[in-house]
């Protein structure tokens, strides 16, 4: 798991012709393996979909013996936290801080929505501007 790694929903629909390597992360996400950001947003848009990424950020820590137990606690918090209008997220970083005995990590995602069509379907019912505002608002910390 690298900066800029992409992972994505179990529900999330992509492109027919695209076919994509991924790794099962939990129930529901999947990690897109050998793909960055910037060549799985190319990869999108060829298709003739869009990659957008939203406003704010997701982040959580997770406390475990080792940096690696510690990590994927903290990848678990994060990736349930992203909310379920967002279909995608892109990993921004992951900071480690070792202690005797125990880590922390801290996991920081940002939410990308993946769909066909330029426009936003309203979620609830919502202006999707009014959503990515309260969401970024929502998740500043």
């Amino acid at each position: 798991m690298k900066p800029h790694s992409v992972f994505l929903r179990k529900s999330c629909i992509l492109p027919d012709r695209l076919n994509l390597l991924t790794e099962p992360v939990g129930k529901n996400w999947s990690l897109v393996q050998e793909s960055p950001a910037a060549v799985f947003d190319t990869m999108i848009r060829r298709a003739g979909w869009y990659s957008t990424w939203m406003p704010g950020e997701c982040s959580r820590k997770g406390i475990g013996l080792t940096s690696k137990n510690a990590t994927h606690r903290a990848l678990m918090h994060t990736l349930n936290a992203v909310p379920r209008q967002f279909n995608a997220a892109e990993l921004d970083s992951v900071r480690v801080s070792k202690y005797p005995g125990f880590c922390i990590v801290k996991v920081i995602l940002h939410p990308r929505e993946l769909q066909q069509h330029t426009s936003s379907n309203p979620v609830d019912g919502r202006h999707p501007q009014a959503v990515s505002a309260r969401y970024a608002a929502w998740h500043k910390a």
